[in-house]
Order: C-alpha cells, then structure tokens, then sequence
C-alpha cells in the first residue's frame, strides 16, 4: 500500500495543476486580463513539470528526466514573473 500513495500524490498533483489551468484559461477567455493568461501559461507548465515528475519517477526509471523538470519549472516561474512586470508596466 505505501507503494501507491506516492503514485496517488504525483496524480493529484498533476490534475491539481491541470484544473487551474484550464479554469484560468476559461476566466482569461471571459475576462481578457492578461494576467490570467500568463497565469494559465504558468500552470500549464507546472502540470507539463507534474506529468514528467510521473514519468519519470513511476514509468521510465532508467532514463533521468531531472533536467527537462527543472526547466519547465524554471520556465513556469519566468512566465509568470515576466507576467507581473509587464502588468506593473501596463498600469503604470
């Protein structure tokens, strides 16, 4: 049983991320602010980051996928950053 629970856990986390992103998507489309689009953009990435972290730690054990993880998490969090700037610079 302990088996599962990190399998569980990668799941959630995955679908978790997924959900928000399509629900910031769906808001970007009705609304049109822009950083509800930069929003989506990011967490589109951290549920691409999630589906390779069970991928990689659940499917294929012998190829190392730490690299291509840690730079879709680094992209998530420059999406978003550059998301923030370019709003402070809007309303400014």
């Amino acid at each position: 049983m302990t088996a599962a629970v990190p399998a569980i856990v990668y799941l959630l986390c995955f679908g978790t991320s997924s959900v928000c992103a399509v629900l910031l998507g769906r808001s970007y489309r009705s609304t049109g602010m822009r950083f509800l689009f930069w929003s989506a953009i990011c967490f589109t990435l951290l549920a691409l980051n999630n589906l390779f972290v069970i991928v990689d730690l659940l499917v294929v054990r012998s190829i190392d996928l730490g690299l291509v993880r840690l730079i879709l998490s680094l992209s998530a969090v420059c999406v978003l950053l550059f998301g923030f700037i370019w709003n402070m610079e809007e309303e400014a």
